[in-house]
């Protein structure tokens, strides 16, 4: 009789499945104690800002399009008549597929947009644990560098904007960039390769701050390799490079074309969003310990934790320099030199060579890889513990050091607001009505906030017609020109302006007017340019008052 297999052959893949349950686990409860309330309302709140709205149309209208006409993914139904307005902002196109099954299992639109948002961040502090336990050989560091990376303040800064809470692929990136510098092989050089391209499809702005930081991050450790390893090092990585190019190039088609109808960023605008050193000692208003310190502009709240500089430093003071660590200082660098914009030595020259930097606004998001590589720094220093101490005391203080970490990040509790899940009176019944252009009102005035655009287009999600208004990060040409036309909206300026875009469905919202200038404008359409009058109906925050326009 022979002797069965010794128990360690199948206990290591189950130690591997339950340590990777237990970080899953571990940072899926982190984010629900780091954005309490959120997990007590998930199918129902969320931060109260207008780019809510825009996510939720963006999520909707990727499942719309890829069950009815995926050809036409980028042809929103908003902006009416314009092609092609899904380019006019990030297009979300890994996050749209992540909530697609969502949609499909018939979820409830906010609960969809939570979990998809959530997720990232979980996704995001266990891809970063991976990371940073590969490289430093520390679970418990690789948890510190996970909390670092995934509830810094930058992370609630940004809490309403889907595709910077999509960092999910970052950290995958780094650790398939080292393992292809330690191994040499095609499968790691191409799922480089793939994970930036991933990052691009996700997030175009951090798909291009990924490979800048990337290839510098990646050449520091070239520079050590030698002979048939550097060669097939460099193999791997041009192989994983033609990839992530490729899917970059095809995903361009779509915005140099938005770029040609909407032009680019002003400089004036950029250098608002550029950060300042001194941006990064503010955090945002709602931190527990440091938010009225120090006052900041938005997206400009870029404070890393007191804790994580500190064992960064420990960790370039305790640890032999190796080519990694050189290389995630450099990248640490680089990135906080990104963050500067207009206000660096970097960015001017790439804004002046490089076209697609005349599209990006916010050159501050680039500081999300500075969290990351400061992450890595900061799991060095605790593994530098190390050799002082004992595996229990090593536990012990690391698990101290993250709960400072996260009180140093502690905003909840959140404050959140409701959103609607189902469509108002009025929409439910549009949605029954023989399809056409559908026109709301009131439009935002020359350099308003278009809030009411935003919501507009959520609310066109529940009858699917083309809409005339619109909101995203761009805006055509042709839309404001119409605003233009559209202010002194009741008139017969504007009312040939909505003949001229063929207008059929004309809704007059309660909210933004007085009841004497709702009153007014009703009685301008019916009695003065005869419009039909098809109802009144509630709209969710008021009334509406729809009519036909013959």
């Amino acid at each position: 009789m022979t002797d069965p297999l010794p128990s360690s052959t199948t206990a290591a893949p189950r130690g591997r499945w339950r340590r990777r349950v237990g970080i899953s686990a571990l940072f899926t409860a982190l984010t629900a104690i780091m954005t309490w309330p959120q997990p007590l309302v998930l199918a129902t709140h969320a931060m109260p800002h207008v780019d809510v709205f825009f996510n939720l149309w963006r999520l909707r209208w990727i499942h719309r399009a890829l069950t009815t006409y995926p050809t036409r993914l980028f042809d929103g139904n908003v902006f009416h008549p314009e092609r092609g307005v899904l380019a006019l902002s990030d297009a979300i196109l890994v996050e749209g597929l992540f909530a697609f099954p969502l949609f499909l299992l018939g979820l409830p639109p906010m609960l969809v947009h939570n979990l998809t948002l959530l997720g990232a961040i979980v996704a995001s502090g266990v891809g970063m644990y991976v990371l940073a336990r590969h490289v430093s050989g520390s679970g418990t560091a690789g948890v510190l560098a996970g909390v670092v990376f995934a509830y810094a303040p930058y992370r609630f800064e940004h809490y309403m904007h889907m595709e910077l809470q999509w960092t999910v692929w970052m950290p995958w990136t780094f650790w398939a960039l080292q393992r292809t510098i330690e191994t040499g092989t095609i499968r790691f050089g191409a799922l480089t390769g793939v994970f930036m391209a991933l990052q691009m499809l996700s997030s175009i702005y951090y798909g291009i701050f990924l490979g800048l930081v990337v290839a510098a991050v990646g050449g520091v450790q070239l520079l050590p390799l030698r002979g048939w390893h550097l060669l097939y090092t460099l193999r791997s990585l041009a192989i994983g490079a033609v990839i992530a190019g490729s899917v970059s190039a095809a995903y361009s088609i779509p915005y140099s074309s938005a770029s040609a109808r909407v032009g680019t960023r002003h400089t004036h605008e950029i250098r608002m969003f550029s950060a300042r050193p001194r941006d990064y000692r503010v955090a945002t208003p709602e931190n527990y310990l440091y938010g009225s310190r120090f006052m900041g502009a938005p997206e400009r709240r870029l404070f890393p934790g007191v804790l994580p500089l500190l064992l960064a430093l420990a960790g370039l003071l305790l640890v032999r320099p190796s080519a990694a660590i050189i290389a995630y200082v450099i990248g640490l660098i680089l990135a906080f030199e990104l963050s500067l914009g207009l206000n660096g030595q970097l960015y001017p020259y790439l804004y002046e060579h490089v076209r697609i930097f005349h599209g990006l606004r916010a050159p501050a998001r680039a500081s999300i890889l500075g969290l990351l590589c400061l992450g890595m720094l900061a799991a060095y220093g605790c593994a530098a513990l190390r050799p002082y101490v004992t595996p229990r005391v090593r536990r012990t203080l690391t698990a101290l050091f993250t709960a400072i970490v996260l009180l140093e990040y502690w905003v909840a509790p959140l404050h959140l607001v409701a959103y609607d899940n189902k469509p108002p009176a009025v929409y439910r019944w549009l949605a029954q009505q023989p399809r056409g252009v559908v026109a709301e009102f009131p439009v935002p005035l020359a350099g308003g906030l278009p809030y009411q655009e935003a919501l507009y287009a959520y609310m066109s999600t529940f009858h699917w017609m083309p809409l005339l208004n619109g909101y995203s990060g761009y805006y055509p040409p042709a839309y404001l020109q119409r605003l233009h036309r559209l202010e002194s909206f009741p008139d017969a300026r504007s009312i040939e302006q909505l003949r001229i875009a063929g207008v059929r469905y004309v809704l007059v919202h309660s909210g933004g007017y007085t009841p004497e200038e709702r009153a007014e404008v009703v009685e301008a359409l019916l009695f003065k340019f005869g419009l039909a009058h098809l109802g009144d109906f509630e709209d969710g925050w008021g009334h509406a008052t729809v009519f036909s326009l013959r």
